[in-house]
């Protein structure tokens, strides 16, 4: 199949980079990252999370941050929402989106979030079902889609279980998250070979993390299947908050590079994006994950 002549970037560094991070992070320098993406052109920015704060204290502040936010026309701001108190409290706050996350593993999902698959998705149901009285787009997240910490491999009939889950539901796009960054281009292969059986590609997107060094390589692969929408996070954030440098989610920096390279129209200015990720790294005192901010020499 062609590449897509566009891709859409999902930019999730202000919600699933941050919540990592083991320091406080001022208000301030989280409203600076997000007004720096939209500046940048990238049209979609998960800008928090409405979880508790309890399991994820970064994001304890997301009604601040939407507060906040200097909207820029086009660009959609958007919020995790596991349950329907944490939908509500993402209306109110004026999200433009919100996205709920299911896991292709049992083992997973019981540890990550105390239930089965199946209890997971019926605990999305009245949010499925206020989020179309409020008219809000809801997107899913599918985790461990390549791997899982306790049970290995996943099959790809279990992601596409899940996927179709989502989707009938009423999630107008599944997110394929691999989420400990296992998967190589071998297994991507196999899983979108699987799932654009009967899942058309409009109706995906990925999700890469890159702690084997292998998320550019994956995200190629799923634009060859015709994946037209790609999670990045500016400067890597998402990385283990105890080790200075260690990978996480794949870059949007690097990710803009390789689109850049394939002649694939993004609308994101690769120069801007690079100063915002410097900016939020001099915040948090640390270094970018960019392998291309740090080749720039701004890094």
């Amino acid at each position: 199949m062609a590449l897509p002549a566009q891709v859409t970037l999902v930019e999730v560094g202000p919600r699933d980079g941050l919540q990592n991070e083991s320091q406080t992070i001022p208000l301030q320098a989280k409203l600076q990252l997000v007004d720096d993406l939209a500046a940048a052109g990238l049209p979609v920015i998960e800008a928090g999370s409405f979880v508790n704060p309890k399991w994820v204290p970064q994001m304890a502040d997301s009604e601040a941050v939407f507060a906040g936010l200097q909207r820029r026309p086009g660009v959609r701001y958007s919020a995790l929402t596991p349950n329907l108190q944490g939908f509500e409290r993402a209306q109110a706050a004026g999200a433009d989106e919100v996205a709920v996350f299911a896991s292709a593993s049992e083992a997973f999902s019981q540890k990550n979030i105390n239930c089965s698959i199946a209890e997971s998705l019926l605990r999305f149901e009245p949010v499925m079902a206020a989020a179309r009285k409020a008219q809000l787009p809801v997107r899913g997240y599918v985790s461990c889609v390549l791997g899982c910490p306790y049970e290995g491999d996943i099959d790809p009939a279990a992601v596409a279980r899940v996927s179709h889950s989502l989707l009938d539901m009423g999630c107008y796009e599944v997110s394929l998250g691999d989420t400990i960054g296992t998967g190589t281009a071998g297994s991507m292969d196999r899983l979108l070979t699987t799932l654009l059986q009967d899942i058309g590609a409009d109706r995906l997107a990925v999700h890469c993390h890159d702690t084997y060094g292998q998320a550019l390589a994956n995200i190629l692969v799923a634009l060859q299947h015709g994946i037209a929408t790609v999670d990045a996070s500016v400067a890597g954030l998402g990385g283990c908050p105890y080790a200075r440098g260690a990978s996480g989610n794949v870059a949007t920096e690097d990710v803009l590079y390789l689109l850049n390279g394939l002649g694939i129209t993004t609308g994101v200015d690769l120069q801007t994006v690079v100063a915002a990720g410097n900016r939020i790294c001099a915040a948090l005192d640390r270094d970018s994950g960019s392998r291309v901010a740090r080749a720039l020499g701004a890094g």
